[in-house]
């Protein structure tokens, strides 16, 4: 009975250890996305101010509804990042729904867009249309994007491109999400422990203040594991990596709880 007993403490123990894995590295995300869109907002501003003074300054109708428009424009994009930032940063409980990655992605390229600017990088996009929805928690699944592509980013110092890709595997009722990109790639002997808590290929956190708690990796793991998907890496050192995310539709969710039950 004492150890039945024993087992369960230390599931438990496990159990919130990971969560609070999470959340230390949701907030260290919380953290490195505030100086990003600090800045994106500071460009924004400069948008509607500039367009405002056009307008006042010229009183031609033209002149003022381009103004107009440039100004609509700039404040729904605001809002825009200001929603996902928001939505990152709620600790919800529980919050698995239908979610629609495709969406998910867009947004953290919205939050990532003058990063990968400032840094010469080429985002290429190929996602199948009509993707069905994943159960999920949409805040914890756009931290691992988010992660993912910030690490895609840091491995090409000197600027290079992503490849972002979602497929759906409609046989095993499956989302495939991969990142991939052509920077330095991982060394083979540090591989296998990349997934581990605090172990990072990094120096620390580079001129953007971005990675190398060593945190990100085990904390997406952890994220996925719990969406019942899996997340597999493969990397050759100087040609690239390649970080695929395998997460359940929401059809397929609903089958497992039946077998469960």
């Amino acid at each position: 009975m004492n150890e039945t007993n024993d087992i369960q403490e230390l599931q438990d123990r496990n159990k919130f250890l990971e969560e609070q894995l999470i959340q230390a590295q949701r907030l260290t995300a919380l953290g490195e996305l505030t100086g990003t869109t600090t800045h994106e907002f500071n460009n924004i501003l400069t948008t509607i101010i500039n367009y405002a003074k056009l307008g006042l300054r010229h009183k031609d109708e033209p002149t003022r509804t381009k103004s107009f428009d440039k100004i609509l424009l700039a404040a729904n994009r605001a809002a825009k990042i200001t929603n996902t930032v928001l939505a990152t940063a709620r600790n919800r409980k529980k919050a698995f729904e239908p979610t629609n990655l495709t969406t998910l992605v867009e947004d953290a390229l919205l939050l990532l867009e003058r990063e990968m600017n400032k840094y010469r990088i080429a985002v290429e996009k190929s996602f199948q249309d009509k993707i069905p929805e994943i159960m999920a928690d949409g805040n914890q699944i756009q931290q691992v994007l988010l992660n993912l592509l910030i690490n895609a980013r840091q491995a090409m110092p000197n600027g290079g491109r992503i490849i972002l890709k979602i497929t759906y595997d409609e046989k095993n009722e499956m989302i495939d999400f991969v990142v991939r990109d052509y920077g330095c790639g991982i060394p083979a002997d540090k591989l296998p422990r990349i997934f581990e808590r605090f172990y990072t290929t990094k120096s620390g956190p580079d001129e953007s203040g971005k990675g190398g708690s060593g945190l990100g990796l085990a904390s997406c793991k952890s994220i996925i594991e719990q969406h019942k998907g899996i997340i597999r890496v493969e990397s050759s050192e100087g040609k690239g990596t390649a970080f695929t995310l395998k997460l359940p539709t929401v059809i397929r969710t609903k089958l497992m709880k039946l077998v469960d039950s």
